[in-house]
């Protein structure tokens, strides 16, 4: 039986010991598992961007990675996506996705998962309570981000923006926080059973 007052993050409550193959292979899935989630993509009449489940895929992996390794995780994703691999939403790739009007989002999903790994450190994804709070703040750090972003890209007004850039997604965005809210401490209960 894990004890969980001894560990603070879901990767170490299943990975005790971690060395560099470790590490490297847990980067590498979860660039994997990143690449494979965004492609969860779906356009929105009215909008420049689709749906996709990249904000869901931050949210699960920067809270069970914890803040060093889920940094490290999407810096990578991103780094391999601007390098050419089609990795992005719908296969896409390039440095022109990190300059252009999307670039604010996946910086934002870069600074999110630090947090959002900061805070599973202090055991905010163990209970419905907090982890609720610890995804809304995910999200908030993303779409701020991309929204300030898209706002100096396009030189559109705010409620361009606003309309453009966060309308469309809110729904999906309350689903994706239910998602992630739920399954977190499901798993941290399957974890205290073991």
């Amino acid at each position: 039986m894990v004890e969980i007052s001894q560990v603070n993050t879901l990767k170490s409550a299943f990975i005790s010991r971690t060395t560099a193959v470790t590490q490297i292979s847990l980067v590498l899935g979860g660039t994997i598992f990143l690449a494979a989630i965004a492609q969860i993509s779906f356009p929105i009449p009215g909008s420049p961007f689709p749906f996709t489940g990249h904000t869901l895929g931050v949210l699960l992996l920067g809270t069970a990675y914890g803040a060093s390794l889920g940094f490290s995780t999407v810096a990578f994703y991103l780094l391999m996506g601007i390098a050419g691999a089609p990795i992005f939403a719908s296969g896409s790739h390039g440095f022109e996705k990190i300059a252009g009007a999307t670039g604010g989002y996946l910086v934002g999903m870069l600074i999110s998962s630090l947090v959002l790994g900061a805070l599973a450190g202090r055991k905010w994804d163990q209970k419905i309570k907090t982890v609720i709070p610890t995804m809304i703040i995910g999200n908030v750090i993303i779409f701020t981000f991309g929204l300030f972003w898209l706002h100096q890209y396009s030189g559109q007004s705010w409620s361009w923006t606003i309309e453009k850039g966060l309308t469309p997604f809110i729904l999906a965005e309350f689903i994706k926080i239910a998602i992630a809210s739920t399954a977190l401490p499901a798993v941290w209960r399957l974890v205290a059973k073991r």
